[in-house]
């Protein structure tokens, strides 16, 4: 029988693309319970079929009056720790990075025999097996690997992750939102970027936020998706022969569903959060002497995002383009 293992991951879409290797990994060792946002069981169907998704929005994971107490849901924190307890597991982790008291505090509460995290203000008393935090520089890939290897489990490198290749696909999916409004590139520059693809008879498929559909509408954009669910996202991934947008999650998606990625990033840094598939490439925001901020700007806009201009990227995307999709010099 193998011993039950609980993962805990409640940040974003793309944290939990980044997971990815590691959960497969365990899955062949573990019973694996993982609890995420409700979006995992999109994902599980997809990338981990093997993983029993538990789902949860933890309160403290809010953008905005995250520590609003007594706004929380605490019947449902309870129900779910005394839930979980009743699970007897045998070993839990949390990956986050920087290292999350309160996921190491949940650990604790559902009664977690062996509890693996990084400790940071104090929550090493609240794990079993601390471990020491990756480099500051490194990608949040790198703290799945420290925790396979207190696992016993060996992950690939970053650069040798396997991703199956989707070959034959001609269409570019672009898409606009991103979890933050610090991390959206000008729409306008999208819609230059698009008539630029099509003008070289490349089909372009736009996807986007709902608050960003009116806009797209109003710039003659009939046939804009707007997912409504991460399955509907999967469903326009998988029709795509190369992807471009935002610093966010769908970015990371695509890549594990094996198409080349393009990214703009504004506040935070590719080092730590690039796309895991080999072909993926990106533009950096210019300098601003408050980067990285996780994504709480100081400006009215994002400068180090929106001053990355069109034609700069138009330059590289004409060779990401020709690079990766068939037909098209």
């Amino acid at each position: 029988m193998k011993p039950k293992l609980l993962i805990v991951e409640l940040w974003g879409l793309g944290d939990l693309v980044i997971a990815t290797p590691l959960l497969r990994a365990a899955a062949e060792r573990f019973d694996i319970t993982l609890l995420a946002k409700p979006y995992a069981l999109d994902l599980q169907r997809r990338l981990w079929p093997d993983v029993r998704v538990v789902p949860f929005v933890a309160p403290w994971t809010a953008f905005k009056n995250k520590y609003r107490l007594w706004q929380w849901p605490w019947r449902e924190i309870v129900r779910l720790l005394r839930n979980l307890a009743a699970e007897h597991f045998d070993v839990g982790l949390s990956a986050h990075a920087v290292g999350d008291p309160r996921d190491h505090l949940l650990l604790k509460l559902a009664g977690v025999r062996d509890r693996i995290g990084f400790p940071r203000v104090g929550s090493r008393i609240f794990l079993t097996r601390p471990l020491a935090r990756p480099e500051p520089e490194a990608h949040r890939y790198e703290s799945w690997c420290s925790v396979a290897r207190a696992l016993e489990l060996e992950l690939p490198p970053r650069g040798k992750i396997f991703i199956p290749a989707a070959p034959g696909r001609e269409t570019v999916l672009i898409h606009s939102g991103a979890g933050q409004p610090a991390r959206v590139w000008p729409l306008e520059n999208y819609r230059q970027l698009a008539a630029r693809l099509r003008g070289k008879k490349i089909p372009v498929q736009i996807a986007c936020d709902p608050d960003q559909r009116d806009w797209w509408l109003q710039a003659g954009e009939t046939r804009v998706a707007t997912p409504a669910t991460v399955t509907e996202l999967i469903a326009l991934t998988d029709r795509a022969g190369a992807f471009i947008g935002n610093d966010s999650g769908p970015g990371h998606l695509a890549a594990f569903c094996g198409v080349p990625t393009f990214t703009l990033f504004g506040p935070q840094l590719p080092e730590w959060f690039a796309p895991l598939h080999p072909a993926a490439e990106w533009m950096e925001g210019r300098v601003c002497p408050y980067m990285p901020c996780s994504d709480y700007c100081r400006y009215p806009v994002p400068h180090c995002l929106w001053n990355i201009g069109e034609a700069a990227v138009w330059a590289r995307v004409e060779k990401f383009t020709a690079a990766h999709l068939q037909n098209h010099p």
